[in-house]
């Protein structure tokens, strides 16, 4: 199976530009009640994921930031605490599932690491749980 068939495109994912503000990063998660978001650079390329928790964390522990400074403050200084591992576009099926066993999407990417989309963990359970309906009959 083709990891392209379970692709969600990037123009169809939330993601974040990594120059972002953390105030930004926190109302577009807030607005699309999202816990985790994709983080690319000015190239496109993906550089990791942010989280409810690492904002959390940075604001606990950053002196001076609050939620009325977060425009103040880059989502470059904080620490990202998930790894989210992207796979290419032509990952095979089982690289993609083993990845998704930890995280609730898996970022893809292109020849050139361009970030293309997502595939959900949700998609893949659906393909493995059909696959064992038929599999059984």
């Amino acid at each position: 199976m083709n990891i392209a068939f379970f692709l969600l495109p990037k123009s169809d994912v939330i993601h974040i530009h990594e120059d972002a503000t953390i105030r930004q990063v926190l109302e577009k998660m807030e607005f699309h009640r999202y816990t985790a978001v994709p983080i690319v650079n000015e190239e496109g390329e993906y550089v990791g994921t942010v989280t409810e928790g690492d904002l959390l964390w940075h604001l606990k522990n950053t002196s001076g930031l609050s939620l009325d400074t977060a425009h103040h403050y880059s989502l470059k200084d904080v620490p990202l605490r998930m790894n989210n591992k992207p796979v290419r576009i032509d990952a095979d099926m089982e690289h993609l599932i083993l990845l998704s066993k930890s995280q609730n999407f898996v970022p893809v990417t292109d020849d050139r690491n361009r970030f293309i989309g997502i595939v959900r963990r949700s998609d893949i359970i659906d393909y493995c749980a059909q696959f064992i309906r038929t599999g059984l009959t």
